[in-house]
C-alpha cells in the first residue's frame, strides 16, 4: 500500500469514526440493575451509569432495574423494569433547531418523559410511537405504559392489555387509526390498540410508577 493510499485509509477512518461519534444522543445517568442496548446490527452491550446512548439502539431493562437517560438536549426518559424502547432517532444541535428530531418506539413496559430543549422550541419534531397510538407533546411531563398481555415484566397490577397515559404538566396529542385527541395535566387514558378511541379518565385506574428514592424523582405515581 502507497503513503497517499494509507492516508487515505486513515481519512475514511477518522470520518467514520467522527460519524459514529456524532450518533451519541444521550447517557444513562442512573441505572438500578441489568440494562442492555441493541444496535440496528444487532450487537448487544452492557449498559451501566454513564455509558452512552446512540441513535438507533434499543435500551432494555431487566426484572426489577430502573434506569434514567438524559439525552443531549436535557430531556429525560425514566425507564421501569421489564421496558424496552427504540431510540428511533435522535439529533440535535444547540445553534440548528431545523435539524431537530426525537423519534422513539416504546414496544413494551413503562416509562416517564421529561421534554428538553428540543421538545420546547420544536414540539412537532418530538414523536413516541407504540403499538396503539403515537404521542405528540405540547412541553410535557408524561407517563406511558404499554402492556402486551404476553409475560409483561413487573406491570402495574389490574391493568388491562393496551396503552395506558397520564399526563403530569403540559399536554400531550394522541394519534391512532380512529383519529386525534388530547389530553391535559392530570388525566388519564387507555388506548386498547390502534383502531379504538382513548378512554379519558381524571382518576388513576392503578397505573404506578415509583422508582428508587436514590433517582430523586419529583413525579411518581400510586395508584
Amino acid at each position: 500500500m502507497s503513503i497517499r493510499d494509507a492516508l487515505a485509509a486513515l481519512l475514511l477512518w477518522s470520518c467514520a469514526a467522527l460519524a459514529v461519534a456524532a450518533q451519541v444522543a444521550g447517557v444513562v445517568v442512573q441505572a438500578s440493575g441489568s440494562m442492555t442496548a441493541r444496535s440496528p446490527s444487532g450487537a448487544v452491550k452492557p449498559l451501566k451509569a454513564q455509558s452512552e446512548v446512540e441513535s438507533g439502539d434499543a435500551l432494555a431493562t431487566a426484572a426489577g432495574a430502573w434506569a434514567l437517560v438524559r439525552f443531549i438536549d436535557n430531556s429525560e426518559l425514566t425507564l421501569k423494569p421489564g421496558t424496552t424502547v427504540v431510540v428511533d432517532q435522535f439529533t440535535f444541535d444547540g445553534d440548528r433547531p431545523e435539524g431537530d428530531r426525537a423519534a422513539f418506539t416504546l414496544v413494551k413496559g413503562g416509562l416517564r418523559s421529561l421534554t428538553g430543549i428540543l421538545g420546547k422550541r420544536n414540539k412537532d419534531k418530538f414523536a413516541m410511537k407504540t403499538p396503539s397510538a403515537t404521542i405528540g407533546i405540547r412541553g410535557t411531563t408524561f407517563f406511558l405504559e404499554y402492556l402486551t398481555g404476553e409475560g409483561d415484566a413487573e406491570p402495574s397490577p389490574g391493568l388491562e392489555p393496551g396503552l395506558h397515559v397520564h399526563v403530569s404538566a403540559g399536554g400531550i396529542s394522541i394519534v391512532n387509526e380512529a383519529g386525534q385527541f388530547q389530553y391535559d395535566p392530570g388525566q388519564f387514558g387507555y388506548i386498547k390498540n390502534t383502531g379504538t378511541r382513548p378512554v379519558k379518565m381524571f382518576a388513576n385506574p392503578g397505573m404506578q410508577f415509583a422508582p428508587p428514592a436514590s433517582f430523586g424523582e419529583a413525579d411518581t405515581l400510586k395508584p
